[in-house]
């Protein structure tokens, strides 16, 4: 938990990137004829704004102080009309502001997610969800807020200092230097502050994930809590990191409480120094009330634009952190790539070879997998694949679906190596139907149709039933429309498991591959489940990853696997006679079966051995566990 932690927290530590940047506004290069209209929008309510101030100047001099009635007339209609075009143009680019908001998150999910399509089985394996999660999601967000609310407060912001700059000159270039004198040490202070309150809400973060990662931890393992009487000792630990959190976040909220202030009395200063200055030049006719006035307005305008500037640079690190990972997703290459002269042979139907394969994986290069591993199976065999934990069983499953690539030798179907298909060609025609199945949100008839969209009602249902799942769907209320919820919550592991086969079936794969499915579901739903594997791999040839070695009596071979070789192999009835390591397994399971009918309670006992095997079996014991 602490690593993912870790690498979720990495955004922090990403200092200013000048080519991530200009990746990062490169989004926007479609939508450059928004962006200008969105830009002159932000510049003329900036300009607008600083030019009712000086207005204001004039209302009171030339309107109010002069008792110049057609004149104050004037320069109201003047302000009132400034007001309605100021209106027009904020409504414009807040307009704006959203839309290309909008339009730069769906690219970049976009993006994100066909890339993803694309990429290999061994990204998935070495990526957190979470991670690729938090790159479809927040960090799409940050850099969209970046180039947009974080362009218009920049834009905004700079020009409303350089307009108020313009017209304080042009009322007073005396006091228009002081001004400037002043607004280097806002822009420093502002700049501190925030430096110091975003490391502060770092370290809440931080924090925070892990207090999250903890509490997940205590809630889920509650039993093995209350086991070990381990409240007090959890919740010494809880103690801490709250009290560290708690530290964090009291120092962030002083400084955030503490910016403010600061801000406004350096304003306060500078206004005071006008004021004084501006007394002394009143007396002698050199600044007008209306100016002081203006004077005064416009340091206060310039002093919420470096604030939010100061905010913008902050963020602006955190958007820059997201944009790199963004595109360190994007930029990933797939370590499976169709050749170029990769051609289609319409059909997976043939012998199958697997000609002295070796495979490991990338960080594992000293521990193979499989080594000088050779197989032929003919087509329409049924092969089951039977052994201890990384023996090997689901790496030839996955070379098989080209999920990974042997490292040595060759793989060939039908006389053609399989690395000169494409991947479609190959992945297309292949049924699988996993240990844990997974549906998606929508109806049953929607599930059942992933495996071919094309598919009409009646072969939907035809397909449910050769599966055995239409007898149970016939009994829900709304039958084929019935909704699955998220993940198929709404269903049992065996109901999700029928509706897994038919869709297999739907497909009308070449190849049948079934992963330990029976493995989690009781004796009745084997039996539908097996019945409806026999009519899919009838013809076909089909592998099959056993747990349950009574499903696979029927096999055309079964393979013992041993540390990514051939232990042994044969027909069910073949292995028993040898009374090697397939007969003692079946037998055990045997055995652990005809308890488990006599006495409800072995069942139970049979499922902990198993469960203990799994752990952690004995040496004598390590090359009879069944498992993945």
């Amino acid at each position: 938990m602490s690593d993912q932690i870790e690498f979720e927290e990495e955004e922090f530590t990403t200092q200013f990137n000048g080519q991530t940047v200009l990746r990062i506004l490169a989004q926007l290069k479609p939508y450059w004829a928004w962006v200008i209209v969105f830009l002159v929008a932000t510049g003329a309510v900036a300009f607008a704004e600083a030019y009712s101030t000086y207005l204001s100047k004039r209302i009171i001099d030339e309107g109010i102080v002069a008792r110049n009635r057609d004149a104050l007339i004037h320069l109201l209609t003047v302000y009132g009309s400034l007001i309605v075009i100021q209106s027009i143009f904020v409504f414009g680019f807040i307009f704006l502001a959203g839309f290309l908001g909008e339009r730069v998150r769906y690219d970049l999910r976009r993006a994100m997610f066909n890339h993803l399509q694309g990429l290999s089985l061994s990204y998935y394996n070495r990526t957190p969800v979470g991670w690729i999660m938090s790159r479809v999601t927040s960090d799409s967000d940050r850099v969209a807020e970046l180039v947009t609310w974080g362009m218009l407060d920049s834009t905004w912001g700079i020009l409303n200092i350089i307009v108020s700059v313009y017209f304080m000159l042009l009322i007073n270039v005396n006091l228009a230097l002081i001004v400037l004198t002043i607004i280097p040490i806002i822009i420093f202070v502002a700049l501190r502050f925030k430096q110091r309150i975003i490391v502060e809400y770092r370290t809440v973060r931080k924090l925070n994930s892990k207090i999250t990662g903890t509490y997940n931890e205590d809630i889920t393992g509650v039993r093995v809590v209350k086991a070990l009487d381990r409240e007090s000792k959890n919740l010494e630990e809880f103690k801490g990191l709250s009290g560290e959190m708690y530290r964090a976040s009291y120092r962030a909220a002083w400084l955030s409480a503490l910016f403010l202030p600061t801000v406004q009395i350096i304003s306060a200063l500078a206004v005071g120094a006008i004021v004084w200055f501006s007394g002394t030049q009143a007396k002698i006719g050199g600044i007008s009330i209306g100016g002081i006035q203006a004077f005064i307005s416009y340091v206060l305008m310039m002093v919420w634009p470096v604030q939010e500037m100061a905010r913008v640079y902050a963020e602006m690190q955190q958007a820059i952190a997201s944009g790199e990972r963004i595109f360190s997703l994007i930029d990933a290459k797939p370590e499976i790539v169709d050749k170029l002269e990769a051609t289609d042979p319409g059909t997976l139907r043939g012998d199958i070879i697997f000609d002295h394969v070796d495979f490991y994986y990338e960080d594992e290069i000293d521990k193979p997998v499989l080594s000088n591993f050779s197989l032929k199976v003919k087509q329409g065999e049924t092969i089951a694949l039977v052994g201890a934990t990384g023996s090997g069983k689901s790496t030839i499953v996955n070379l098989l679906c080209r999920f990974f690539e042997p490292k040595h030798g060759v793989i060939t179907i039908n006389d053609h190596d399989y690395t000169q298909m494409p991947q479609h060609a190959i992945q297309s025609r292949i049924g699988m139907v996993l240990q844990t199945p997974h549906l998606f949100s929508g109806t049953i008839r929607e599930n059942i149709r992933y495996g071919r969209l094309d598919a009409t009602d009646a072969e939907v249902e035809s397909a449910a039933t050769v599966a055995g799942a239409h007898e149970f769907i016939t009994t829900l209320e709304k039958q084929y429309d019935e909704e699955v919820g998220e993940g198929g919550v709404r269903l049992s592991v065996g109901q999700k498991q029928l509706l897994s086969l038919a869709r297999a079936v739907l497909a009308e794969p070449d190849i049948f591959i079934m992963d330990e499915a029976t493995s989690s579901v009781d004796t009745l739903t084997e039996a539908l489940i097996q019945k409806g594997m026999d009519a899919l791999m009838a013809g076909r040839t089909s592998f099959v990853v056993a747990h349950r070695l009574s499903t696979i009596r029927n096999a055309s071979r079964i393979l013992v696997l041993d540390n990514g070789q051939i232990e042994e192999i044969g027909t069910h009835s073949e292995l028993l006679r040898k009374n090697g390591h397939y007969y003692r397994l079946y037998t055990q399971q045997f055995r652990q079966e005809m308890e488990a009918e006599l006495d409800p309670w072995a069942e139970k006992d049979a499922n902990a051995k198993e469960q203990a095997q799994e752990i952690g079996p004995l040496p004598e014991q390590q090359k009879l566990t069944v498992g993945n």
